[in-house]
């Protein structure tokens, strides 16, 4: 199935709907070149969470199979098939694999629509791109890195090199299964590396095929592994690896702590971690165009069924335009309803699976109790279908201190907490255990940049909400993690320095 150009792809829900009828399921991990079974023969039902059907059984894997996968890749990387070529020679592997996935846009959109949920319009026009993107930029920009060399007396020579860190394990979260691989993958291969991909249990099936790709690019056996599986099982596994040197993983912070510990358990290995964010989105009485805010702010909370870290989850209004402001989010939230995920037109899929599902819904009943006013939808629906969808939600009178809004819920819910100074709006912004990113509007400049500065986010957005490209790094303060995608920062993530004094004699 091959569909380079997203213009042609089937217009409506039934084109959409025998495309998927026609896709073959491939469940096995990729170890060392090839797919094969885990080494216990175990698997687990693969859900969609469209209609509660079963789509395949995947591969579980194990520590047996972490001990092959890690052997594999590091017999590879110590072998220099990859860590050794020339970076022009992986740009170029790196680029056919850019455009494999491009040319297979179709089938890898259905594969993230059906196993996660999400609306096949953004899986088409923003995840499949988005991967590729990601590749193929952080591949032209290896050969553009060059190393140093220091400031020495004349008869010295002192060189700062980068080296591969060795063998890579990146564990990647659900809600956006291929854009979060490769973030970690293109700079872990880009810079020489061997890597075992982990991808969540609850969407692993574009991973799986992306392996296929990857060698069909030229990527040697070995260097580029896929382990579907538990976090407590093989995830654990590789955590603890005597021989992982890099794990790197986005997802929760109460898994990113766990992870550090296994790191200190085992060898040291360097840890970096995107965890988890309650993003403020503020709204001061002068931004430039109320409606587009509005609308903006919509965006943030529903896109992805608000399974999002960088949702804008908190919206922070100053007062005097507080019952407008929320006037306007309902209306724009008119164009963000549940709708069946291979229909073109649909914004808001379905929720990954049925757990997610009951701790949204848990958390509407928290707000409730917690005194917050419901304005805005709150209700499952869709339920004759079989599949698992919420309405976005809107919660007025939110104080910072009741758990909707001191919580990450990881989904449609957005808790509104009205201000009347900037002094204040930072305080409440900054009163969090998180700090992924955050928004501001206004008119004034200054107000701009001094509360820019004052938020404690790593990504901050002055009148629009998510931007950024792969150009700007990405990552977070305090509990939201450490180190960043993206960019040319992301490389430091995969690669030791190397200090090499030379005596001139």
């Amino acid at each position: 199935m091959t569909q380079t150009n997203p213009s042609a792809s089937p217009a409506d829900l039934a084109g959409w709907q025998a495309l998927a009828n026609q896709l073959a399921f491939e469940n096995r991990a990729y170890l060392n070149g090839d797919y094969q079974p885990a080494s216990g023969g175990e698997t687990f039902p693969c859900i969609s969470p469209l209609d509660g059907r079963e789509l395949t059984r995947v591969a579980s894997c194990n520590q047996a199979d972490a001990d092959l996968a890690v052997a594999a890749a590091r017999e590879a990387f110590d072998s220099g098939v990859w860590s050794r070529l020339a970076p022009t020679q992986r740009k170029a592997v790196l680029q056919r694999f850019a455009d494999l996935i491009d040319a297979h846009g179709d089938e890898l959109a259905l594969l993230e629509t059906l196993d996660m949920g999400k609306p096949i319009a953004h899986a088409r026009t923003v995840d499949v791109p988005a991967t590729a993107r990601a590749i193929r930029w952080t591949a032209e920009a290896i050969d553009k890195v060059y190393g140093e060399l220091a400031a020495t007396p004349h008869d010295q020579i002192g060189m700062i090199s980068r080296e591969p860190i060795g063998v890579v394990a990146a564990i990647v979260p659900w809600n956006f299964p291929m854009i979060m691989a490769a973030w970690k993958i293109a700079p872990a291969l880009a810079t020489g590396n061997s890597v075992v991909l982990k991808p969540s249990e609850k969407s692993p099936l574009s991973a799986i095929r992306l392996a296929a790709l990857a060698h069909e690019a030229g990527i040697p056996a070995g260097v580029f592994n896929v382990l579907p599986g538990f976090g407590h099982t093989v995830g654990k596994a590789l955590a603890l690896h005597m021989d992982v040197d890099c794990l790197v993983f986005t997802g929760s912070t109460n898994v990113a702590k766990q992870l550090m510990i296994y790191a200190g358990q085992s060898n040291m290995k360097r840890v970096w971690l995107e965890a988890g964010g309650k993003s403020p989105n503020i709204v001061f009485a002068d931004a430039p165009d109320l409606k587009k805010a509005a609308a903006e702010a919509a965006s943030a909370i529903a896109f992805n069924q608000g399974e999002v870290c960088t949702a804008g989850s908190r919206l922070l209004v100053e007062n005097s335009i507080r019952a407008e402001f929320i006037g306007l989010i309902r209306e724009a939230l008119t164009t963000w309803r549940p709708g069946h995920p291979l229909d073109p037109g649909t914004t808001c899929g379905a929720i990954v699976d049925q757990a997610q599902l009951d701790r949204i819904i848990e958390y509407i009943g928290i707000g409730q109790a917690e005194g917050a006013t419901l304005v805005e939808g709150g209700q499952r629906v869709m339920q004759d279908t079989g599949g698992l969808f919420v309405q976005p939600t809107v919660f007025d009178g939110v104080s910072n201190g009741m758990r909707i809004a001191s919580e990450e819920i990881f989904g449609p819910v957005l808790s509104v907490i009205g201000f009347d100074t900037a002094e204040e709006a930072v305080a409440i912004a900054n009163d969090s255990i998180y700090g992924l990113a955050a928004a501001v509007w206004t008119s004034n400049i200054n107000t701009a940049h001094k509360v820019a500065k004052a938020l404690r986010a790593g990504s901050v957005w002055i009148n629009h909400y998510d931007g950024g490209d792969m150009t700007a790094p990405f990552g977070g303060f305090k509990q939201s993690g450490n180190g960043r995608d993206k960019s040319l920062h992301a490389f430091d993530k995969y690669t030791e320095l190397k200090a090499t004094w030379l005596l001139i004699e």
